[in-house]
């Protein structure tokens, strides 16, 4: 593996009792990359989201993070990547402060970073860091869900359809987040995605995951000639190669 890669997952099987769910997926993202993960629903992406940070024992395969074993070394395997989780899932009883406090206490950070609250404020979030979660909007839950796996700048961001809920001037702030961290920092960004057409102004690559099997990538070279041309292409061959793979 080159010892640059951010997450390698090789051959990842999962079932739900004889359910097939992934079939052999193999993905591996690099510094620097923000790579979308599109498909319909159904096709397995939360799974292998979920299988990815450790939420979820695959059958069979490797996830390595930062050339870490997730099974066999998970602490500092989890050390390497941050994710945003599901906000139904936040702690009710927490203040959003608090939410973020604990994961920097995590990341052995006293409090927050100040970095992390200029981000709070420009995604909208700061009127509401005091009040407990379960007073949020569904919108406002999303915002603290980002911002705790932004909290210490992980080299590698997981991220299941971050978008939804993100009012627009959040949603702007994200993107020129995401875009600035892969950019500068060299981070790599998984995004679990409905929305294709974000995928010309902000991913760098794009896998198309259909009945759990990895059916189709587009580099970086395809996706920027879009951004320059035809903002739509992106969205029919996705729907293309949806079809052929029905044929």
């Amino acid at each position: 593996m080159n010892k640059e890669t951010l997450l390698e997952v090789t051959g990842l099987t999962l079932a739900y009792g004889n359910q097939p769910v992934l079939r052999g997926v193999d993905l591996a993202i690099r510094p620097g990359q923000l790579m979308g993960l599109v498909g319909p629903n159904g096709s397995g992406k939360t799974s292998l989201i979920r299988a990815i940070t450790g939420l979820l024992m695959p059958g069979s395969g490797q996830v390595r993070i930062a050339g870490i074993d997730l099974v066999t070394d998970a602490l500092r395997a989890k050390a390497g990547f941050g994710y945003a989780p599901d906000p139904a899932r936040l702690p009710l009883s927490l203040t959003g402060r608090q939410s973020l406090s604990v994961v920097a206490a995590a990341r052995g950070l006293p409090e927050p970073p100040p970095a992390l609250l200029e981000l709070a404020e420009r995604l909208g979030a700061m009127p509401w860091i005091d009040r407990r979660i379960e007073s949020y909007s569904l919108g406002t839950r999303q915002k603290f869900a980002i911002l705790m796996a932004l909290t210490c700048d992980p080299p590698l961001l997981i991220l299941d359809e971050v978008m939804n809920g993100l009012d627009p001037i959040s949603s702007h702030e994200l993107k020129l987040e995401l875009l600035d961290r892969c950019e500068r920092q060299q981070c790599g960004v998984l995004l679990a995605t409905h929305g294709l057409e974000i995928a010309p102004t902000l991913l760098t690559d794009a896998v198309l995951l259909h009945e759990g099997r990895i059916r189709h990538r587009w580099g970086s070279e395809e996706l920027g000639a879009w951004r320059h041309g035809d903002p739509g292409a992106f969205e029919r061959a996705v729907v293309a190669a949806l079809r052929s793979d029905l044929v």
